[in-house]
């Protein structure tokens, strides 16, 4: 884990440098995602939260979008701001959702962010999941980050034709505590499945060990729910290539339908396409969008220092991570008016810039 966020942060680094030491004047995107300058930061030079704050920002497993995009957003931290910030490997979101609720300490000034899925989060805040039932998860959203691909990953030779042959074959169904289950275990649900019942093995793997074991023939089929494109799936299409490849599992209308119906809210219709993964044709699946949460009680000045150098640096976090294309200005704001509220110091940030009125 250690040399893998040693390689993120010299990703980091580099882009700094090809950049240049002073970085040009930053863009917005207005709310009707035209691109102009932000004169409001270029006219003061931004002003560098207290180094006595620790920010730990809880990702996901090592070949998921959430590990990278964590440990980029930590790098700018560390690179643009008197914040000492470092990223973790996680189990993902319900894991990264404790850590905030369990282990930040605003007496000590440290503070977990995390990367985590819509679907966990109002479990969590709501306390409808078992786990914060009794706590609930003390969160805020700073913005929303891309929208997640409900992956269902099988070889061309294992006969899983559509979500119902899932029935009576080997399937993961992510690493415990993870948004990845969550979603896998809610759509099981619509579609009538037990897992403990209906499967011959029931595994609960993250992105890079299912990924492994769908290689290896231990499994049949696994879940995981990523951006576009997940580099454990592109990396096992490419050594599954000279056996037939991989096939994607289609999510039909009336699951999709069922699914928004029974979890309004959650999820909408999304397609991947054929050329993210050198499939033989575009697979339709449900979407997700990731919400880049803190803890409710971290001080506006330190949440407000956060969402600005991110936004100010959008080009370093592009360039390095594909799914962050879709965190902008235009998307930040999706949840707003939601449920789980935004933090103050995020939107302190949103009025400034003029995306949010």
């Amino acid at each position: 884990m250690i040399i893998g966020v040693v390689v993120v942060l010299a990703i980091v680094a580099i882009l700094v440098a090809t950049i240049g030491q002073n970085v040009a004047p930053p863009t917005t995107q207005t709310r009707t995602g035209s691109t102009q300058t932000a004169q409001t930061q270029t006219s003061q030079p931004q002003q560098k939260a207290p180094a006595s704050y620790s920010v730990i920002i809880a990702t996901g497993g090592t070949g998921g979008v959430y590990y990278y995009y964590g440990g980029v957003v930590a790098g700018m931290l560390k690179n643009f701001t008197n914040i000492d910030a470092t990223s973790i490997q996680t189990a993902a979101s319900i894991d990264n959702l404790l850590l905030i609720r369990d282990k930040s300490d605003p007496t000590k000034g440290i503070y977990y962010c995390a990367t985590v899925l819509p679907d966990s989060a109002y479990l969590a805040y709501t306390g409808q999941d078992s786990r914060f039932k009794d706590r609930r998860a003390p969160i805020a959203i700073m913005w929303a980050m891309y929208p997640n691909y409900l992956h269902i990953v099988t070889r061309s030779d294992t006969g899983i034709k559509t979500v119902y042959d899932l029935k009576g074959k080997r399937v993961s169904t992510g690493a415990p505590g993870s948004g990845t289950e969550v979603e896998a275990l809610l759509l099981l649900q619509v579609l009538g499945i037990d897992p403990a019942k209906d499967f011959s093995k029931w595994e609960r793997l993250g992105a890079a060990e299912s990924a492994n074991a769908l290689k290896d023939g231990a499994i049949d089929a696994y879940f995981w729910s990523g951006g576009l494109p997940t580099s454990s799936i592109v990396e096992l299409a490419a050594a599954l290539k000279q056996r037939g490849g991989i096939v994607l599992v289609e999510i039909p209308d009336d699951a999709i339908n069922a699914f928004t119906q029974k979890f309004p809210g959650l999820a909408t219709k999304g397609v991947i396409p054929k050329n993210v993964y050198g499939t033989d044709k575009d697979v339709q699946t449900l979407t997700f969008w990731n919400m880049f949460v803190c803890h409710k009680d971290m001080p506006d000045e330190l949440a407000y220092q956060i969402t600005k150098t991110v936004f100010e640096h959008l080009d370093i976090l592009q360039k390095s991570v594909a799914a962050a294309k879709d965190t902008t200005l235009k998307n930040a704001l999706l949840y707003y008016g939601g449920t789980i509220p935004y933090h103050p110091g995020a939107l302190r940030y949103y009025k400034e810039v003029g995306a949010l009125k």
